[in-house]
């Protein structure tokens, strides 16, 4: 098998496979990007994709039944955008409090922004529902 066909072997939506579904209903990922730090189109792009791999590399260590669900249904991710930083942290702290997946990106500072900042959480995969609860009031990016 070549990585192209293990890549989507891996990746695809199996619609036979609902072993989980019915008790994790929809389930997805969120990233928030922190708007504040006025980073360029490329940048945010570069970081959301960071905090997805890191996201899912952790959920299917730690939480494999969501990972299952969210894998098999199409992988949903949705970003979102604080104002500020401290909008973000208590996101995260909601989400942690909740225990959902949760992981941040801080920036190595090479190109637009300071050394450490803190540009994008993830929240999840986990359930819609609950996902919804501490970020519905947040905007799409």
């Amino acid at each position: 098998m070549g990585l192209r066909s293990f890549l989507h072997r891996l990746t695809a939506p199996n619609h036979g496979d609902r072993t989980y579904q019915s008790s994790l209903g929809t389930v997805k990922l969120v990233c928030i990007v922190d708007n504040s730090l006025k980073m360029g189109k490329g940048k945010i792009a570069a970081q959301v994709g960071h905090a997805s791999v890191k996201a899912a590399l952790q959920a299917a260590e730690k939480y494999p039944d969501e990972m299952a669900v969210w894998m098999s249904s199409g992988q949903q991710k949705v970003v979102l955008k604080a104002m500020s930083a401290s909008d973000m942290e208590i996101a995260l702290t909601a989400a942690k409090s909740a225990h959902l997946p949760t992981c941040s990106i801080h920036d190595a500072g090479r190109t637009q922004i300071p050394s450490g900042s803190r540009t994008v959480i993830a929240i999840g995969p986990a359930s819609e529902i609950e996902i919804d609860a501490i970020t519905g009031d947040l905007k799409l990016l």
